[in-house]
């Protein structure tokens, strides 16, 4: 993983980023900065692409140009809409406009736009080339970074997925300006746990270095396991409960207030299991509140309703599993008694997140 600095992308001082996710032959960079989406031509001519798919839940004024013919097919970001029947139908336009492996699907808009297209190309002629242009703050920061493509079921979150890495991703800086305040926090909850994972203190820095040093840290525990087979858990911090969460309020809480409370919560489990002392349990509440974050459980949520969810969390191979702090270092630990979990849950305390 290497990181680099340049002009942007509109030829002004402003600085853009390159981030490398290194993977031998399924390398690829992250561009950060503003006008960065103007780069797309440049990726899709390196392709060798002769035509592409563009799925945008941005404004038809907004839609990135692949420069090559393209068809483009709108999208709606949001859960409710991440499911196998959008990717179906996403795969038979592909069909309809005669997309080969040899072109390109492009993604713009949020993490679940990211998330339900990347699973098309990945399954459509058993693997077509994706480019990622996310708008979002959590779809820059997170989740068009690292390969990791799902869909939701009704039993369940990402529940159906694959892995495939895109050839490109474009962060433009300028998709942030009118962000909602509620998408602000979106994506300032997956930069608030990166402060237990490997990349501290990030609330006082500048926009483009949050998002370059929260992707700097993905592309860097990526590298090492793709697969997640090991180190890679530690980017499901706070997300076991974050998950619950948004399960459980019917997706009206967002992935990073779900992750915001579930890094509280994380902290929490880890000093009831001895695995941490009270300054540490404490910093993990401060920190989230920092960035104006949720801290406690919605009002109208049961303790047994997200423990029931967090048996479905893909990494509770051995009874509910987390991933938290400890004595080294964050650590994937398993088996914890429902108990502990219970008990602890019981007594976090209870506000709106919105």
């Amino acid at each position: 993983m290497t990181t680099s600095t340049s002009t942007s992308a509109a030829g002004s001082a402003s600085p853009a980023r390159q981030v490398t996710v290194g993977l031998a032959e399924r390398s690829y960079t992250v561009h950060i900065g503003h006008g960065v989406q103007r780069l797309l031509p440049q990726v899709v001519a390196a392709l060798g692409a002769r035509r592409a798919v563009v799925v945008t839940a941005r404004p038809a004024g907004q839609t990135p140009d692949p420069g090559v013919p393209s068809l483009v097919v709108p999208a709606r970001d949001g859960e409710e809409a991440k499911d196998l029947a959008a990717v179906t139908d996403l795969c038979r336009r592909f069909v309809g406009f005669g997309l080969t492996r040899s072109d390109v699907v492009v993604s713009c808009g949020g993490g679940t736009t990211t998330d339900t297209v990347g699973l098309a190309a990945a399954l459509y002629h058993r693997g077509t080339p994706v480019v990622h242009v996310p708008t979002s703050l959590l779809a820059q920061v997170d989740a068009s970074v690292g390969g990791k493509t799902a869909v939701n079921l009704p039993e369940g979150k990402n529940l159906v997925g694959a892995y495939w890495q895109p050839a490109a991703v474009l962060c433009d800086l300028e998709h942030l300006k009118t962000l909602p305040d509620r998408e602000w926090r979106n994506g300032l909850g997956e930069i608030a746990r990166c402060h237990f994972i490997g990349a501290p203190d990030l609330d006082g820095l500048p926009l483009l270095d949050q998002i370059s040093a929260s992707v700097t840290l993905k592309a860097g525990i990526v590298a090492a396991d793709e697969r997640d087979c090991g180190p890679r858990h530690l980017l499901n911090y706070g997300h076991t409960l974050g998950h619950a969460l948004e399960r459980a309020t019917g997706f009206a809480l967002r992935h990073g207030e779900g992750v915001a409370i579930g890094t509280v919560f994380a902290g929490r489990l880890a000093g009831a299991l001895g695995r941490i002392g009270p300054e540490r349990v404490a910093e993990h509440h401060d920190v989230v509140s920092r960035y104006g974050l949720p801290t406690g459980l919605p009002p109208d949520v049961s303790v047994s309703e997200l423990v029931e969810l967090m048996r479905l969390d893909k990494k509770a191979t051995d009874g509910l599993t987390f991933v938290l702090d400890g004595p080294e270092g964050p650590g994937l630990v398993r088996g914890i008694p429902e108990d502990t979990v219970s008990t602890t849950l019981a007594a976090m305390p209870r506000a709106p997140a919105w």
